[in-house]
């Protein structure tokens, strides 16, 4: 995807500390006796990198080959090793059916249209295994979505979507979940919370339905 790795050849690794409740994720994970995380949208590897240090059995994809180059050299330089590969996420993951016991994708699934965000979701209820844990962020459109110093001059191209015409998120999709939105497309899941983190971005924990 030439305009992440665009990105992440002009900014560099962009994020390197985890999401700042990813505690609370790793703690609802351990006490779901949960080893296997996929990090759905790594990049250049700020989860993956934690994840690993804390002793669990990490894999990570992500549709850019420098984010990926930047993750692997990370886990070098930790003297780690994780599962990476490149992949698009609205393409079938390459992974078994239930073979994880939990997914984290932060500020990563609503970058496309609507019909491949549900091929997401799908894919991830798919590749988690009954009773699994789901850690989930996206962004929350404002009636400003955002203030004059930083004008993404956003394009609608469908209900909920837009594009930002300019910024360095420029040309890409951003999907702004409502809370009903939510509600249906994550309906195979127990959500435990459904809160604004403090950098006001929507976060969903939650846990596939058993059965």
């Amino acid at each position: 995807m030439p305009a992440w790795d665009k990105i992440f050849a002009e900014r560099g690794r962009v994020f390197t500390d985890p999401h700042s409740d990813m505690e609370r994720v790793v703690k609802l994970i351990q006490e779901n006796n949960g080893s296997r995380i996929l990090d759905l949208g790594c990049g250049s590897g700020r989860h993956v990198v934690y994840l690993t240090h804390l002793g669990f059995d990490v894999y990570g994809f992500d549709a850019s080959p420098k984010a990926l180059s930047m993750a692997r050299e990370w886990l070098k330089d930790e003297s780690l090793h994780a599962n990476l590969c490149e992949h698009k996420m609205e393409d079938p993951f390459p992974y078994d059916n239930n073979f994880f016991d939990a997914v984290i994708s932060v500020q990563v699934i609503h970058h496309n249209l609507m019909k491949d965000i549900k091929k997401t979701i799908s894919e991830i209820e798919r590749v988690l295994k009954p009773g699994g844990i789901l850690f989930v962020t996206f962004p929350v459109l404002k009636p400003a979505p955002l203030n004059e110093k930083n004008d993404w001059k956003l394009v609608k191209v469908e209900e909920g979507t837009y594009v930002p015409q300019q910024g360095w998120e420029s040309g890409i999709p951003h999907h702004y979940f409502t809370e009903k939105e939510i509600s249906i497309e994550f309906q195979s899941f127990e959500i435990y919370d459904s809160y604004l983190d403090e950098t006001e971005h929507r976060c969903v924990l939650a846990r596939l339905r058993l059965g």
